[in-house]
């Protein structure tokens, strides 16, 4: 081994035993190791900072935007409440999750069908009370096993079946894949289903204050409309769509107030008061087509596309104490709604616009970030940490998939490359106004982009000093001494081993060569060996950093570095001691 070789392999397995050890966050060990490397010569200083232009990171970032603006929509509410109502479990929603992405990800690339899929898993564990981790690292590991299943699965699929035509002069098909990766991907379900209790509970670290701050009491009014699906339905049906956590206290319909009956049903013009928290009740309005209190805020005659949603506190000083909505006139005025107020330890019978307003109510306001902005400055209203409330804004809820679907398919018929397709979707989002400018950051995961960042290039000094070919080289003395299924296994693991350093495409330029070259000195057909490469480069289940699916969830999931290899080892152990028989059934070496 050269000293390049030395110094590139102890910054490696330094930087791994501190990612295990997690005693520091995961973008600082990442940032630490680059500096490292560049200080000891195995990056160039010109090259250091290439990992912040990386596909890699273009794709995690633009994806984790794409999700969000999915979320957004509404539209993942909307299709459980309709396909899945009674789906309550861990274990029936896990498995429609992941046979979902797993599914999808046969046909597109693997990211995009877990993109689209990661709304659903938050949407399950908030209605089965789950963390979100125990959904997301298994959905991760189905996406990378579905991938397997097509030659337009994967990118190893593709750089292998390359490959293959170059060496042979025939490339593998578009289903010469499926045998072989079906049975791998029902295998790692079955085990990701049984095993899942393997992975940790986790919540999303470095919570920001926003994340705390949330008012479970709201009380707020809704009209019933004629669009509305709740219509000549019972007052049951409404609740249910706030998935037990919002309560109806009163029906008023005309100067009637009426008594909250399960059984009541509703009409047109009917006003519901409910109680529970703000995104609670966003649901209900979303899905049930309801109308909030207040007017319609217009800007020069138009609806106004930039109102947002504000908590604020009634301070000791505010002038506001004392008085009520319907005398205040905000919408009027201010062009300002009240949508909810909520009062610790108190029950609010009363209507929005009749009820007195005191110290210490928080109000949910809704308008324009300049309306609002103002309000709280004249009458001395206490702002709540600034977080998302979807009550009361505009969503669009079609357009999300739209831009998804649209970018899915530009790179299945090659129109375009993922990162610029992904990129392109991001921006649409925005664009379409599917997500707010201001919120555009908050999806992105920051720390986790840095850390991808930083990565890249202190893993390419493994193949930029040769110790990539080394590594090589040792596989290809030892494999000469074995069977065929030795010589399959070792390939199969070495390439498990090897793809959380390299990307997966790089892994496969590296071992297929290699593969092919000792399978026809020791008289066997390559393609086996081919396959075993192409398995091992697309099932990264130790790292969070080898697979982009991996990174996505890393962040969301909360999980820890560790975590990974809990579930990921077994599997992975399972996923060699399945792919080798399988292999020399589907394709025989002889």
């Amino acid at each position: 081994m050269t000293t390049q070789q030395i110094i590139a392999f102890s910054v490696i397995g330094l930087m791994m035993a501190v990612f295990i050890w997690d005693r520091f966050r995961y973008d600082v060990v990442a940032c630490c190791a680059l500096v490292l490397a560049v200080v000891t010569g195995i990056v160039p200083p010109e090259k250091a900072f290439s990992g912040f232009s990386d596909d890699i990171v273009i794709i995690v970032g633009s994806a984790l935007i794409v999700s969000a603006g999915v979320a957004r929509s509404g539209i993942v509410d909307a299709a459980i409440k309709r396909f899945f109502p009674n789906l309550n479990t861990l274990h029936t929603q896990l498995a429609l999750l992941m046979i979902a992405v797993a599914l999808l990800s046969a046909f597109i690339k693997n990211i995009g069908a877990l993109a689209i899929m990661m709304p659903v898993a938050f949407q399950f564990a908030r209605k089965s009370g789950a963390s979100p981790s125990k959904y997301l690292m298994p959905m991760s590991f189905a996406a990378l096993l579905g991938g397997l299943m097509t030659q337009v699965g994967t990118s190893p699929n593709i750089v292998v079946s390359r490959l293959r035509h170059e060496m042979t002069g025939e490339s593998f098909t578009m289903f010469d894949f499926t045998p072989t990766g079906a049975i791998l991907t029902v295998v790692g379900i079955t085990f990701l289903l049984f095993f899942h209790w393997l992975v940790p509970s986790r919540t999303k670290q470095d919570h920001a204050i926003e994340d705390v701050v949330e008012i479970k009491n709201y009380t707020s009014e809704v009209a019933i409309t004629g669009q509305s699906p709740l219509l000549e339905r019972a007052l049951s049906d409404l609740v249910k769509l706030g998935d037990g956590e919002v309560i109806a206290t009163a029906v008023l319909r005309g100067g009637t107030r009426m008594a909250p009956f399960p059984d009541l049903t509703l009409r047109s013009d009917d006003i519901v008061m409910l109680e529970g928290p703000s995104a609670a009740m966003d649901r209900i309005v979303s899905q049930g087509k309801l109308k909030l209190s207040g007017k319609p805020l217009t800007k020069e005659g138009q609806p106004d596309t930039h109102i947002i949603s504000l908590e604020a506190i009634v301070s000791q000083d505010s002038s506001l104490a004392g008085l009520s909505a319907k005398e205040l006139a905000l919408s009027y005025t201010r062009g300002v709604n009240i949508l909810a107020i909520s009062r610790r330890g108190e029950r609010l019978k009363e209507r929005l616009g009749s009820m007195t307003l005191g110290v210490g109510d928080v109000l949910l306001l809704q308008g324009s970030r300049a309306s609002l902005a103002a309000l709280l400055q004249d009458f001395g209203l206490l702002p709540l940490a600034q977080r998302e409330v979807m009550l009361g804004t505009r969503r669009r809820a079609f357009i999300p998939l739209l831009i998804l679907a649209l970018a899915m398919a530009t790179t299945a018929v090659g129109l375009a490359p993922v990162p610029v397709a992904f990129f392109a979707a991001a921006l649409g989002m925005v664009v379409f106004r599917a997500i707010p400018l201001t919120d555009i950051y908050k999806a992105i995961d920051g720390p986790i982009l840095v850390m991808l960042a930083a990565l890249i290039p202190v893993s390419d000094s493994l193949r930029t000093s040769g110790g990539s070919d080394l590594i090589a080289g040792w596989l290809g003395a030892v494999a000469m001494n074995l069977p065929a299924w030795g010589a399959l296994g070792l390939i199969l693991v070495s390439a498990m081993a090897v793809t959380p350093f390299l990307n997966n495409a790089a892994t496969v330029l590296v071992m297929a060569p290699i593969a092919a070259s000792f399978a026809t000195s020791l008289g066997f057909r390559p393609e086996a060996f081919l396959m075993a490469v192409a398995i091992g480069a697309g099932c990264d289940f130790l790292t969070p950093v080898g697979h982009q699916c991996n990174t996505l969830v890393f962040g969301p999931g909360g999980y820890k570095f560790s975590d990974y290899p809990r579930l990921g080892l077994p599997l992975s152990a399972l996923i060699i001691l399945v792919s080798v028989p399988t292999l020399l059934l589907v394709w025989p070496v002889k």
